[in-house]
């Protein structure tokens, strides 16, 4: 994979740090999180609404990242039951965040986009220089997303391609098009290089009605739904639906064992970012068909996808769909 140019890193990095600086200055700030996120036109629009601006050339081949808000003020989402791959991970204060995938179809609109982590690079090497957008970033990781084999996508690169929608207060009310940053749309399956494999559920596993994951302040239910067959969401005791009204779920979810340090980085308030470890191996459980398989999980390196195996040395597989891993201290 090719880095950045170091004409562009340089000038990229400079216009990220700019950003940061001037929304520093108005963006809102809530008790849930720093006030990293105000980088946004201020146009007002509703989600779904208007025309997306295209920005720049698409990497024939690579995937969206959308990091997702996930504070309760920032639910219902929009364009979350349209990802192909949807992470959960924690962030300062106990709280969870989302970055959801996109290979196969590209929504309308996602969103709220909220800023990234030093744990994203690293998850998002498994893909061929991925597009990822958010909000903005700690200042001193910035750079850091500049020399990325990814092409971030904030509102400095795309200001077209964000607005600030109606009804709620920033940071929890940036939306992104997707065709703005995405203008050649969704590459297609192969381009999803997570390593998972799809098929028939092995044999065995126990039978689990609903299965709940909990962060210091957060916490996700997944249960199962036969006439669906998917697991249905709930984030802190609330169903979780998208702002149509659809009831987010996903046939499989991956509960994910990994090591959970501290980050260098900081928000404002000087509270320190987790720091989230996919590269290694580790225990996971896989959930699908109403069942629950134990696995061990493993990424040699950061540029392999994830695989899951069962106590026999056989795959686990995943079942055709969307997937939901939850990644959650061993």
């Amino acid at each position: 994979m090719r880095h950045e140019a170091p004409t562009r890193r340089t000038v990229l990095t400079a216009a990220l740090a700019a950003v940061a600086t001037a929304a520093s200055l108005t963006a809102g700030c809530t008790r849930h999180g720093p006030a990293d996120d105000g980088r946004a036109p201020q146009a007002t629009a509703t989600p779904g609404e208007g025309t997306p601006a295209p920005s720049g050339q698409q990497a024939t081949g690579s995937v969206l990242a959308v990091k997702i808000d996930n504070v309760a003020s920032a639910r219902p989402q929009t364009g979350l039951d349209s990802a192909d791959v949807v992470y959960a991970e924690q962030v300062e204060g106990g709280l969870s965040r989302l970055m959801a995938v996109y290979a196969t179809e590209l929504p309308a609109v996602v969103g709220p986009v909220r800023s990234a982590r030093e744990s994203d690079l690293e998850l998002l090497r498994q893909f061929d220089r991925p597009t990822l957008a958010f909000s903005g970033a700690q200042k001193k990781l910035l750079p850091l997303i500049g020399r990325a084999p990814l092409r971030p996508e904030s509102p400095a690169e795309a200001s077209g391609a964000y607005f600030r929608g109606s009804g709620r207060p920033a940071p929890h009310n940036l939306y992104l098009r997707p065709a703005g940053v995405m203008p050649d749309g969704a590459p297609g399956r192969a381009a999803l290089t997570t390593g998972f494999r799809y098929g028939p559920a092995p044999a065995g596993g126990t039978v689990t009605a609903a299965r709940t994951v909990r962060y210091p302040a957060a916490r996700f239910t997944f249960t199962w739904s036969g006439d669906r067959n998917r697991w249905l969401v709930s984030m802190d005791g609330t169903p979780a639906r998208t702002t149509a009204g659809k009831r987010l779920a996903a046939p499989t979810v991956v509960v994910q064992y990994v090591k959970v340090t501290t980050s260098r980085y900081h928000d404002v308030l000087g509270n320190y970012t987790p720091y989230t470890e996919t590269v290694g191996s580790g225990k996971a459980d896989v959930l699908r068909d109403g069942r629950s398989f134990r696995a061990t999980w493993s990424r040699p390196a950061a540029t392999d996808g994830t695989t899951f195996t069962g106590a026999d040395g056989a795959p686990v597989n995943v079942a055709d769909g969307p997937v939901w891993v939850v990644l959650v201290k061993a």
